[in-house]
């Protein structure tokens, strides 16, 4: 296998612990406790039934409009069509407010695979659907990281934000196909000069490494959610729980391998 050339990174759920989980379950639970409380005799919905697993499954790592279609679809919401637009719009707006108030951490083994990448030689990219991840990135400071955390780097340097790392920035475009297909993550391996063979991706969502793998790159899971079964189903060449699991030396060789214990 040849050698990774470029490293594309999904941002919610790999990067940052984002509030987009807890936006789009709050939101749908103000509509049906308000304005479609009407409604909701008709739908499978309750308070507890918007679980992690059915977010990971159906809505992350989608596109906003198509995350809320699948929301609705799953919990069998009538004229689901004529309600995705108000349902999105509140959800986009929970969220702003969430990451406004710094209602999000930055995953700390994230941010040393990141400064791995590039330190092996790597190009990196951001790819997510989402239309927040630069309202993120550009609040994780990662010169304030690496010396919290004692990482020495020579490609770090004073008052570096995550998104000034990123070698290419493809979070939050329009495009014409939403993940599961590569659109993205094509886009994000061509601006950074790489062939899709020699690129890896990582990803949270089955949808993103169904994209990954329809693309013909490499796809790292990262189970945070205990969905290990979901990424590996959807086809991850690795799934791990934590990052740091991944063995950094193996991928300079072009292989994906765990540390061994």
């Amino acid at each position: 296998m040849p050698k990774f050339q470029g490293s594309i990174f999904d941002v919610d759920g790999v990067l940052v612990d984002s509030p987009h989980e807890k936006a789009w379950r709050e939101s749908l639970r103000g509509l049906m406790q308000s304005s479609w409380r009407g409604i909701r005799d008709r739908t499978t919905w309750s308070p507890d039934a918007f679980t992690s697993h059915v977010y990971q499954q159906y809505v992350s790592g989608k596109p906003r409009m198509s995350g809320a279609r699948a929301a609705l679809d799953y919990f069998h919401v009538p004229d689901a069509e004529n309600r995705v637009a108000e349902y999105a719009r509140l959800k986009q707006e929970m969220v702003v407010r969430l990451i406004q108030a710094g209602d999000f951490t930055a995953y700390p083994d994230a941010l040393r695979f990141v400064i791995a990448t590039k330190d092996a030689g790597m190009l990196i990219a951001d790819a997510s659907s989402s239309k927040n991840a630069g309202l993120f990135l550009r609040q994780i400071r990662l010169d304030t990281f690496a010396q919290e955390h004692g990482i020495s780097s020579p490609t770090l340097r004073p008052g570096l934000t995550l998104l000034d790392y990123f070698d290419a920035d493809v979070s939050g475009r329009d495009f014409a196909h939403g993940k599961p297909d590569p659109e993205i993550f094509l886009t994000a391996a061509h601006e950074l000069g790489v062939e899709p063979r020699h690129a890896m991706v990582i990803e949270d969502a089955s949808a993103g490494v169904q994209a990954a793998k329809a693309g013909d790159m490499a796809a790292i899971g990262i189970a945070r959610a205990g969905d290990a079964d979901l990424l590996a189903a959807a086809g991850a060449d690795l799934v791990v729980t934590t990052l740091d699991d991944v063995d950094t030396a193996a991928l300079a060789g072009g292989r994906l391998a765990t540390r061994k214990a």
